[in-house]
């Protein structure tokens, strides 16, 4: 694999995931989960997925305006998030290491097929 690793995390199914009070905050459980997500760059998920890491957060809807932060670049998807999901996995380098976090099934299939890997919500916010 070449590069650094490219981890795409698709926010409303992670965020979706606790049941939180999520749907009363949209914008302000991405940003929750955004603000999780800075320091991964530097520390990667051990032991599977070693620093560096770029992150990318996708969001969509009213999530939309949340803004990039140190560390994580957020993308606001035009239309739906999963077809920013697989827009990303596609367009990077295919010797590159994709890492997809998700849950939705259609997704992890779309993903896969394009080369990418796939880990649930848990294995990013379970640790």
């Amino acid at each position: 694999m070449n590069g650094t690793p490219l981890l795409i995390v698709d926010a409303a199914n992670v965020v979706g995931s606790r049941p939180d009070g999520w749907w009363r905050d949209r914008v302000g459980a991405a940003t929750r989960l955004r603000d999780s997500l800075t320091g991964l760059p530097d520390s990667g998920v051990p032991p599977e997925l070693p620093p560096p890491v770029e992150v990318v957060l996708v969001v969509e809807g009213a999530a939309r305006g949340v803004p990039s932060a140190p560390g994580v670049r957020v993308v606001a998807a035009q239309q739906s998030g999963d077809d920013a999901v697989v827009d990303l996995v596609t367009a990077a380098d295919p010797q590159r290491r994709r890492v997809v976090i998700t849950a939705d099934r259609e997704l992890r299939e779309r993903v896969l097929r394009r080369g990418a890997e796939v880990r649930g919500p848990r294995w990013l916010t379970g640790r």
